[in-house]
């Protein structure tokens, strides 16, 4: 697990600024992203796009 910095991002909760870390979440075969502050534990979770992850729209033949 790799955590990014979110860099000029602000918390909600306790409004500190840079300390929110983003990484991916693999549960139950779904990966998701998450983002939490590294000061105050406040956790958030993006919402997912329509038509995202799982879904092929395409096939690529050389």
């Amino acid at each position: 697990m790799k955590k990014r910095f979110i860099a000029g991002a602000r918390c909600p909760a306790c409004h500190a600024m840079d300390t929110l870390a983003l990484w991916q979440v693999n549960e139950h075969e779904h990966v998701h992203e998450q983002v939490q502050c590294v000061r105050c534990g406040h956790r958030m979770t993006p919402p997912v796009p329509a038509g995202a992850p799982g879904r092929i729209i395409g096939r690529f033949k050389p």
